[in-house]
């Protein structure tokens, strides 16, 4: 990537974000950072300052500056005021803010600094549940000179639960870099043989994951595929009850919960199926990468999926939560090798066509762009004429 790929450099961005785990928005971040990095634009990231460091970490690989921050109450002017003196110290042109509260905290500490600010929603409901919240959220999209989702039903959610107009709105879908693994031991490691099968879940262990059903689906399926296994990538509150769930289910020695892998590629790789049982998302990373490497997919019709999979011919779609539909379709993907390699290569085209990193990042730059332009440009000819 040279310099000139997205025509940003010399450009001074701030991110910003609250949370510093290996989630999809602190992902998403990641990438986007990293690649105007590279393209030579000049980028600081606000990160919580007690946060797990993951994204810290990735961000300071790729030369992002960071700026440590500590958020101690929900309504802090003074911290607003903060981020508006950084945005000054660091000569910001520009900041995007991820997720509800710092979208909140970034268009106020933007309308304070005078500069643009963009801010993406990628998933996240938190804010529904009150009305403060809700009018919080309405008055950062008003503050902002742009509003994104990564998904239409994502924007079309907020849409309804700020009763705003869909033009409010824009939608860019996550994008993730690609690079098949050099190898993988996955199978070496969970000492598979040649005639096991593998399926692959990669995502935190929390409820929404749908993890319990997946193992369910497992459960049914082990009559008809008595060597299959089920290895799940990702850490979380649920990983002692799902292995009281493998245990009761007879399941245990087939459920092999890896943790947070940081060879995301290998996991994939050694993949017969890979398994999005998610009870809701917007477009999530792990299943646009899970494209990219070629898997055969069976994934709940939730959030973004649907569109990604093309509405079921790069990927078998379930509804969310019933199990004995996900393991009907994955009983079909492992009952047909031909059909299971079509399904793959048809993702992996997709997913090149659609959501390589660069097209997300293009899209970004183009609000960027657009913004700047509008704060930049000189006043109307009528303007300066009523000027005193």
């Amino acid at each position: 990537m040279t310099h000139s790929t997205y025509g940003v450099g010399g450009v001074r961005i701030a991110h910003l974000i609250e949370t510093d785990g290996p989630g999809g928005a602190e992902r998403v971040l990641a990438h986007l950072a990293g690649a105007l990095q590279q393209a030579g634009a000049w980028n600081v990231a606000f990160v919580p300052a007690d946060g797990e460091g993951w994204l810290t970490r990735e961000l300071e690989a790729s030369g992002v500056t960071i700026e440590r921050f500590r958020l101690r109450r929900p309504l802090s002017p003074s911290f607003a005021h903060g981020l508006a003196a950084a945005f000054r110290r660091h000569r910001i042109d520009l900041a995007h803010s991820h997720e509800f509260t710092m979208a909140f905290y970034g268009a106020w500490a933007s309308r304070r600094a005078g500069i643009p600010h963009v801010m993406t929603m990628h998933g996240s409901r938190y804010y529904a549940g009150r009305l403060r919240r809700r009018l919080a959220l309405r008055a950062a999209i008003a503050l902002s000179g742009r509003a994104v989702a990564v998904s239409e039903p994502l924007a079309r959610q907020i849409g309804r639960d700020l009763r705003l107009r869909p033009s409010r709105i824009a939608v860019i879908p996550n994008g993730v870099p690609y690079a098949p693994p050099e190898k993988t031991t996955l199978r070496a490691e969970l000492r598979l043989g040649s005639a096991d099968r593998l399926l692959v879940s990669v995502g935190n262990l929390y409820p929404v994951k749908g993890h319990r059903h997946l193992i369910e689906a497992l459960s049914r399926l082990l009559p008809r595929h008595p060597r299959l296994h089920l290895a799940i990538a990702g850490r979380g509150e649920l990983a002692e009850a799902l292995s009281v769930q493998a245990r009761e289910r007879g399941v245990a020695d087939r459920v092999h919960l890896l943790g947070l892998r940081a060879d995301v590629g290998a996991v994939l790789a050694a993949a017969d199926v890979f398994v999005l049982p998610s009870l809701s998302e917007g477009l999530p990373l792990a299943l646009l990468e899970a494209m990219f490497a070629g898997c055969p997919i069976v994934a709940t019709d939730v959030g973004e999926v649907g569109v990604a999979l093309a509405h079921g011919a790069a990927g078998l779609l379930v509804a969310p939560g019933d199990s004995a539909a996900l393991a009907a379709a994955l009983d079909e993907v492992l009952s047909q090798p031909r059909r299971a390699l079509d399904l793959g290569e048809r993702a992996r085209r997709r997913a090149v066509a659609e959501y390589e990193v660069s097209r997300m990042v293009r899209r970004y730059v183009g609000i960027y762009e657009a913004l700047r332009a509008r704060r930049l440009a000189p006043p109307a000819p009528a303007a300066i004429a009523e000027t005193p």
